[in-house]
């Protein structure tokens, strides 16, 4: 996965469901840990950044 397309504002599709059943994440915070809200239920985690990169399934749209 490229990181120059990653950043706040950044939607992407995850490879694992949320348990409110939706795939679709947005990034808040790109740094050593990211924060990212849920689409579906609006719920906001932190995440390691090497596991966030592994875990993306597809860029859904960047901020550009």
């Amino acid at each position: 996965m490229n990181n120059d397309r990653l950043g706040v504002g950044t939607k992407v599709h995850m490879r694992k469901k949320h348990a409110c059943g939706s795939f679709q994440w947005e990034i808040i915070r790109f740094g050593a840990d990211v924060k990212i809200k849920c689409l579906g239920c609006e719920r906001i985690i932190m995440i390691e950044r090497p596991k966030f990169i592994k875990n993306i399934k597809k860029v859904i749209d960047t901020n550009e």
